[in-house]
C-alpha cells in the first residue's frame, strides 16, 4: 500500500518478536553464559525456517535490499531505547565482512541497520575497528562444526589509546551458534578496558 514501507502491515503482525529487551537475561543473553562476558544481548525477531524472516534477511543479505536494514533498525530502536545498560554504549561495530566477500557482495548486509542504531541511539558507528582476516564461504550452508571450527583466528582488531575503557555494542543479523559473535568479543575484548554487548537483527529458534 501506499502508506507502507518495505514490509507490509500484513506481514508486520505475523512477524515473530523476540521480546528480548523486557527480560535482562533473555535468551540470547544466556547464549553466551561462561563464553563471553556481556553487558546486554538481545535480538529483534525470531528467525525461522522458510518464515517471513528468514525471506527478509534473506533479500536483505543476498538480493541487495538494504532498505530492510534500515527499516529494521527504525523499528527496534524504539525498543532499544529503554535500555539503561545501552545508553552507555560508546561505538557501534558491525560484524565485518572480508575484504573479498565485501567486493562480492557490494557491500555488508548490517550496514544499515546499523546505521539506523547509530543516528537514532546517537551512539557513532565505526565499520575500521574490527576486521576479518580469513576468506570463508557462507556460514548458513556449513554445519554446526564447521561454523565454530577456527572461527576465534578469523577477525581482529585495529586500535589505539583512543578506543581504550570502551562499551563496545556489536550488531549483525541472525545469532545461530554464536560463534561468530564470540570470535568478534574475544577480538574487541583485547582493547584494554572494553565492554561488550550484542544487538542482532534476528535469532534462530531451534
Amino acid at each position: 500500500m501506499t502508506n507502507e514501507k518495505v514490509i507490509c502491515t500484513l506481514c508486520r503482525h505475523h512477524i515473530p518478536l523476540t521480546n528480548h529487551h523486557l527480560t535482562p537475561e533473555n535468551e540470547a543473553f544466556k547464549k553466551f553464559y561462561g563464553r563471553i562476558p556481556l553487558e546486554y544481548a538481545s535480538a529483534f525477531l525470531y528467525f525461522h525456517k522458510k518464515g517471513i524472516v528468514q525471506e527478509l534477511i534473506h533479500k536483505l543479505k543476498y538480493k541487495g535490499h538494504e532498505e530492510i536494514g534500515t527499516v529494521l533498525g527504525y523499528w527496534y530502536v524504539g525498543d532499544l531505547k529503554e535500555s539503561s545498560i545501552l545508553k552507555t554504549a560508546d561505538v557501534i561495530i558491525p560484524v565485518p565482512l572480508h575484504k573479498r566477500k565485501f567486493k562480492e557482495r557490494g557491500y555488508n548486509q548490517v550496514t544499515t541497520f546499523g546505521l539506523a542504531l547509530s543516528e537514532q541511539l546517537n551512539i557513532p558507528y565505526n565499520h575500521d575497528l574490527l576486521f576479518r582476516t580469513v576468506y570463508s564461504k557462507t556460514q548458513s550452508k556449513k554445519n554446526l562444526l564447521g561454523r565454530t571450527e577456527g572461527i576465534d583466528t578469523v577477525f581482529d582488531v585495529s586500535f589505539n589509546e583512543k578506543d581504550h575503557d570502551k562499551h563496545y555494542l556489536l550488531i549483525d543479523d541472525v545469532i545461530t551458534t554464536g560463534a561468530t559473535l564470540e570470535a568478534c568479543s574475544r577480538s574487541l575484548l583485547k582493547i584494554p578496558g572494553a565492554r561488550i554487548s550484542i544487538v542482532c537483527m534476528a535469532m534462530a529458534q531451534s
